[in-house]
């Protein structure tokens, strides 16, 4: 059986703009890899209404997961918990159990609950909501879509609290045959290789530093075995 699919939703100006750089989506690749979701499609969307109510509905149609970051915080621009009530047709307001850990956590800080922060507790109707160990304004999930933090160290600790409640397949892993030769001299028995072995992922990352190129294939699949056996067989075929 197939693992598991899933998609990634970057939200924010800041990365399209190039002022941010997004660390989250090479975090989650890795978590996801690890609890084997097949991680197959990101896209980065502006703090638009409308176009994250449009890439929320193609993604949560396709894939069997989709994780969201940013725009769940107390400005103006936070805006993916509205976007996420509309794609899914349902209400979205302050709910108590958000309401709650927000009330509980600012009067401990001895700071002001104020009305920007009470916007934190927005949530969609029928939403479970997603612990933050770190900055306690909860995500949440609403079908397959999982809406996180954008801050790196909160979208971290968020992804560990909700990949435990998802099914997921046999972890991917990989083996890298490095090759001091130009890949238009791969290419060929690569691509024979791959054709012989339709279970496994094979890929060609090339390089170059101190005057030296060639290329890093990497061969990825559920089975370690079967991974060296497929290493054995590029050597082989390399004339290695």
């Amino acid at each position: 059986m197939a693992n598991p699919t899933a998609a990634m939703l970057v939200i924010g100006d800041e990365i399209l703009s190039g002022r941010t750089r997004d660390a989250n989506m090479h975090h989650l690749a890795g978590a996801l890899t690890e609890a084997g979701i097949s991680l197959l499609e990101v896209r980065v969307v502006s703090d638009d209404h409308d176009r994250i109510v449009t890439a929320v509905q193609a993604l949560s149609s396709e894939f069997d997961h989709v994780f969201t970051s940013g725009g769940i915080g107390p400005t103006h621009d936070d805006i993916t918990a509205d976007a996420i009530g509309d794609a899914f047709g349902v209400h979205v307001d302050v709910r108590d159990d958000a309401y709650a850990l927000l009330d509980a956590h600012y009067a401990r800080q001895g700071m002001e609950f104020n009305d920007a922060r009470k916007r934190m507790a927005r949530i969609p109707d029928g939403a479970v909501l997603i612990d933050n160990p770190v900055s306690i304004a909860p995500g949440f999930s609403l079908g397959n879509v999982h809406v996180i933090a954008g801050v790196p160290k909160v979208f971290n600790a968020m992804v560990a609290s909700v990949l435990p409640t998802l099914t997921g397949g046999a972890p991917l892993l990989s083996e890298t045959l490095r090759v001091e030769r130009g890949e238009g001299d791969l290419a060929g028995p690569l691509g024979r290789v791959a054709a012989e072995l339709p279970e496994l992922s094979f890929g060609s990352y090339p390089f170059q530093k101190d005057g030296v190129y060639g290329s890093n294939i990497v061969v990825r699949g559920p089975d370690r075995d079967a991974l060296v056996a497929a290493v054995a067989k590029l050597s082989d075929a390399f004339g290695l």
